[in-house]
Parts: C-alpha cells; structure tokens; sequence
C-alpha cells in the first residue's frame, strides 16, 4: 500500500505513525494546500513528495491509495476524487455528511472494484474481538452506556466567537459525528441496527451540537450513548446482562481494559498488546489489500453504512442541519 495523506491534522500524524509501524504500508506522498504545511508533515515522517494540487497528485502513478483526513464535510469530494482517478481510499470517520454521499462513494468503489475503508478503529482493536467472544456469558442484555467525552481542544475558542470547523455545520461537526460515532459503531457491532434511534443533544447558538444523548433501543434492551466536546468525563463502556456485566475503561475508540463480572467473579479478559494510535486498523487495511479480499473490505462498507444511516436519521431528528444536506438535496 502507497499512500497519500489528504490533511496535516494530528490525526494524520497518528495515522502516519502507524503506517510506519505496519510492513507493507508507507506514504509516498503528502498533499496540503500550502507547501509549508505540508512540508513540515513530510519531513517529520520522511516523505518525498509535497503536493497542493489534489487533481495533480492523483495522476501520480506510484500512489495506490489515498488517505482523507480533511473536514468532514470535504470527506465525500476528496474521496469521490480519489475513486474516479482509479485509487483506493482510506476515508476517516465519519465517512460522509450525509447518506446519499456514502452510498454514491460505495456504488463508485464497487464499479471500479476499488477498496474503500472507513478509518473507524473500534471495530479493529483487539480487545473489541475479545468482547465479541465474551458478550454471549452475560445471558441476556438489559443495558448498554458508553460515554465518550473529551473537552474538545478548540471548544475555549469557540466559546470566545471563533468558528472552528469541529463547531462549524458548514463542515459537517459536532459531537455526534465527532465522538458518539464511535459508541454507535461498538453498540451496532455487535448487536446490528436498532428499532428506533433518538438523539437529544446540547445544542449551541450555531445549530451545532457539543454534547448529546444518543439512545438506541432494541428488543430487549437500550443503549445509552453519551458524548460531549465541551466537558470531561470518566469514559467507560458497560454491556449489562442478567448473568453479569462487561466493563470496558476508556473511549470506545481505545476499549483499554476489559473486565468481566459473572455472579459477582470478576475477571480482566483484556489483551495486554495494545499499539498505540491507528495501528489495527491499518494492519487491516494492508492485510485485504495484500490478500486482494475485495469481499471482506465491502462487508466492512455494508457495516459502515448501516451506522451512518442510524447517525444520520439521530441527527436529522435532532434538526441538527449540515450545508452538505443542500448540496445532497439540489
């Protein structure tokens, strides 16, 4: 795997960390609107090539796959881009802002037979595969809470008039698409889509949510999904069923250590092997891409599509409004 990095965020520092840890994968090249911002990212990870035309750098024959890492709301053009120049895409969450530009960016993939994954780590980590094998010894669900919050690194200057794009509908934020993503894709994991889905948020002068309670409910049980940007908390994940519970420490983008309590014996089931930033998935990644598995990477798109349309539908409830939802609708 060849890849070109769209953005110079820290999301693209980790996942360039994990590029380096992973044999079969490197960054051949980097694309920034401006030279200097992109050429401070690349020499810090030793890459060659500098680009700040986007449709320039796709005719570049050594790149195979290109990674998005820009505002949300520029997910779907980047990638879209991307496919039609015949490169694989890599696209950070969340995929799209709406669903219509998801499944348009599936249908291209599928017709050029190219990969396309969503960079969700969740559904990679080990300890995410070990409470897939365990969840079964709780009997039946009752309960599911995931709380992910963080005080978003940006939230001061946005309280102070700023408009920074994690705050901005124009590119598609918040604390939904942000942070709760990753509570809807460890719930729908392992239980698949729920009946209803009911998002409350906080909601700021902008329209834009910087915190909010997602609740899904299923059959037999609910899930409740709490993320915030404009506060801390203890973040943990528990699955609450008639013969025991499994406590999960940390955001359910780490799923740190798992703890398992039946009648009251607890044991921790967690691995101890745990790389730090984006390393599973892109092990992953570079694993279909090597073995050619288009099948298993359009399963992961099927899986991908399911939680957006339930992310979608909690936002449009919510009347939480994206510049993205006119472009789709025109």
């Amino acid at each position: 795997m060849k890849v070109a990095t769209v953005g110079t965020g820290f999301i693209v520092e980790w996942f360039l960390t994990s590029v380096e840890q992973n044999e079969g994968a490197k960054c051949v090249a980097v694309y920034a609107r401006k030279d200097t911002t992109g050429r401070k990212l690349a020499d810090q990870y030793h890459v060659e090539k500098v680009y700040t035309d986007f449709t320039e750098m796709l005719k570049d024959a050594e790149i195979d796959t290109v990674y998005v890492a820009s505002p949300n709301s520029l997910h779907y053009h980047y990638a879209l881009e991307a496919l039609q120049a015949g490169k694989h895409v890599i696209c950070e969450k969340p995929f799209t802002s709406t669903v219509d530009e998801l499944k348009h960016l599936i249908q291209v993939a599928k017709a050029k037979r190219l990969f396309l994954f969503e960079a969700i780590v969740t559904r990679h980590m080990p300890n995410y595969r070990i409470i897939r094998e365990h969840v079964e010894q709780l009997g039946k669900i009752r309960m599911i809470q995931c709380n992910f919050s963080q005080y978003s690194s940006r939230y001061d200057k946005f309280l102070a008039g700023e408009n920074p794009n994690v705050f901005n509908p124009a590119f598609s934020g918040g604390a939904l698409m942000d942070l709760n993503i990753y509570n809807l894709h460890f719930v729908m994991g392992l239980f698949g889509k729920p009946q209803e889905v009911r998002y409350e948020p906080s909601l700021a002068a902008n329209g834009i949510d910087t915190a909010g309670v997602l609740l899904l409910t299923y059959p037999d049980f609910q899930a409740v999904c709490i993320a915030c940007k404009n506060c801390e908390a203890a973040n943990y994940t528990q699955i609450q069923g008639e013969n025991g519970y499994l406590l999960v420490s940390g955001a359910t983008s780490l799923l740190q250590e798992v703890m398992l309590n039946l009648k009251q014996k607890q044991t921790n089931i967690g691995t101890e092997e745990i790389m730090p930033g984006l390393y599973y998935e892109v092990k992953a990644f570079v694993s279909m891409m090597k073995q050619g598995d288009l099948d298993a990477c359009y399963r992961e798109l099927e899986n991908s599509l399911a939680v957006f349309e339930v992310l979608y539908e909690a936002r449009v409830k919510a009347g939480i409004h994206f510049a993205a939802d006119e472009e789709t609708s025109s």
